[in-house]
């Protein structure tokens, strides 16, 4: 089975106030549809109000990030199925839930993990 990463940036998340508890309940349904399944691996959004930090080998902490990462937020599912398509379809749940388009990717597979 393959893990895939199914993620949105925070913008495209544009519904009314009032049906934040809609979207809110709609998408921890599809999240428990995933635990149930047994394909749930990992979700969560990003927190944007921490800033994010650099640790180099050395352990030297400084503020920023890559400049290709820098504006990496928004919501990421992780989940492991059987199929791209399997994928693809629990990314329209998502969809539908958080009323906006999923990106989707695969792992590179990796025995160890």
């Amino acid at each position: 089975m393959t893990k895939y990463l199914i993620s949105f940036p925070s913008a495209a998340m544009v519904f009314p106030p009032e049906d934040f508890q809609a979207v809110s309940d709609a998408a921890h349904a599809v999240v428990q549809e995933a635990k149930d399944a047994g394909v749930w691996v990992f979700g969560g959004g990003i927190d944007e109000s921490v800033p994010p930090v650099m640790v180099a080998g050395d352990g030297t902490v400084t503020e920023g990030t890559y400049p290709q990462t820098a504006t990496l937020e928004g919501g990421y599912t992780v989940l492991e199925v059987p199929s791209r398509d399997a994928a693809l379809q629990w990314a329209a749940k998502i969809a539908v839930a958080c009323r906006c388009a999923q990106e989707v990717r695969a792992f590179q597979y990796d025995p160890a993990s």
